[in-house]
């Protein structure tokens, strides 16, 4: 075959001897060579003539040449379709691109805000709890005042009768009570927060897994605390409700037993003695933001001081026993069947049973007038008690004052004997009121009613 070059390139197929008889297939621009295919031993091939020369290529590589210029093409195709379209690639590429970016930002702004919240929250929270921690240190504050308030109001009791001082006597334990509020809540400084209060009994915590169960566990001992405070505040307010009650009832009473004596309150307390006391005075006064408690204890304070002044006028009327045990009278007050001459007579005291030897004690205040033997009184004591009052103790074995000499309540004056007109030992004990002589029993009473509340 005839190119426009002027060569003449043939190409031809060989084939098997086989194949003989069959018509080769035509190709364009191809010419087959018969003889050539008496060449080929190993079958079918493809020979390309150039210039007189022959060039035989077997199937594989045919086709592998083929399959080249093919994929070359391709490529080319794509190469082009790219070039073509590659601006809308890119387009789509960078809108993509800026998409994913956009999402993202909107992402991290969401996640910058939901930090901001839990971080405002925190801050709520710590803010809160500052607060609830300031309000409970300031009620332990008030609380410890109320309990000091508390503490400083003594058990102002009047005792009916004279306590024994023997010296088998096992002294008091002298330890104080538990303040109302020391055996529920202590305060503590803790060197990471300036003051927290924090159970005397430790509360069990389990670890909160996570920030804001912390904070709910932490709650919930504010909560705690905060209970704990309104129960001593409930018992404060229980005991100062009681130790009202208390002064209240017993000023009544003290009130009661002068009236019943017959007794002139304002001779009583003229006749007090005043110790070496003063100093400027200041009135006790209410402030505007007083709350109940500090209203309770104005009262509290104001009733206390007319017992303790009630308590001084008390302190010289001779209303305890000049004996100590229990009261056993052999002879009482008025008339009676005299033990010496039989006939009736005026017994003008008390005859207490007792042994020989056994204590006699003062029963109020006052000032020795008379210590020696008085006839039928035998060995007596005279004690002038002020505003007319006065008691005489008789029938002593020894004396152990002397005239002049001023004795306080319960004061040993001498001892139980039989001395003058006595048929054993016993104590003689009369009150007097202006000389005359009344009942002591009046007095006893009275003492028995002071003391029964």
């Amino acid at each position: 075959m005839s190119s426009r070059s002027g060569h003449h390139v043939e190409y031809q197929r060989h084939r098997h001897p086989q194949d003989h008889g069959r018509t080769p297939p035509r190709r364009p621009a191809v010419q087959a060579a018969p003889a050539a295919a008496a060449d080929s031993p190993s079958g079918e091939g493809y020979t390309i003539l150039h210039a007189g020369k022959q060039v035989r290529f077997g199937p594989v590589v045919f086709w592998i040449a083929v399959g080249t210029v093919v994929l070359l093409g391709m490529w080319s195709a794509a190469t082009a379709t790219y070039f073509a379209f590659r601006d809308d690639v890119l387009t789509r590429l960078i809108a993509r691109q800026a998409e994913m970016q956009y999402a993202y930002e909107d992402r991290i702004a969401e996640l910058r805000a939901k930090v901001d919240r839990t971080t405002s929250r925190q801050l709520l929270d710590q803010e809160q709890f500052d607060q609830k921690l300031d309000q409970i240190m300031r009620r332990q504050t008030t609380l410890e005042s109320r309990a000091t308030a508390l503490g400083a109001i003594p058990d102002a009791s009047v005792t009916g009768s004279i306590k024994p001082q023997g010296r088998n006597e096992a002294p008091s334990s002298g330890t104080p009570k538990p303040s109302p509020i020391s055996d529920t809540v202590i305060f503590v400084a803790p060197p990471d927060r300036e003051a927290r209060l924090e159970s005397r009994a430790p509360l069990a915590i389990k670890a909160q897994p996570n920030q804001f169960a912390k904070i709910q566990g932490v709650d919930n001992v504010l909560v705690r605390l905060q209970t704990s405070l309104d129960q001593v505040e409930r018992r404060q307010m229980a005991a100062l409700s009681s130790v009202e009650d208390g002064i209240e009832s017993r000023v009544r009473r003290m009130r009661g037993v002068i009236n019943d004596l017959g007794l002139d309150m304002a001779q009583l307390e003229a006749a007090t003695p005043r110790s070496g006391v003063g100093g400027p005075f200041v009135p006790l006064k209410l402030t505007a933001d007083s709350g109940p408690f500090e209203r309770q204890l104005y009262r509290i304070n104001v009733n206390r001081t007319q017992m303790l002044r009630l308590n001084q006028t008390l302190a010289l009327v001779p209303y305890r026993k000049p004996v100590v045990g229990e009261v056993e009278f052999t002879s009482g007050f008025g008339v009676r069947s005299d033990p010496f001459l039989g006939r009736p007579a005026m017994h003008t005291g008390l005859d207490f049973r007792a042994a020989s030897g056994d204590p006699v004690r003062v029963t109020a205040n006052g000032k020795v007038v008379s210590a020696g033997w008085a006839g039928g009184y035998g060995r007596m004591v005279e004690v002038d008690h002020g505003n007319g009052l006065s008691t005489r103790y008789g029938h002593l074995s020894e004396i152990g004052v002397r005239v002049g000499e001023v004795v306080k309540i319960g004061q040993v004056i001498g001892a139980v004997g039989s001395t003058g007109r006595s048929t054993g030992p016993h104590l003689h004990y009369e009150t007097r009121i202006d000389g005359e002589a009344v009942d002591p029993q009046k007095f006893l009473r009275a003492g028995v009613r002071i003391s029964a509340g």
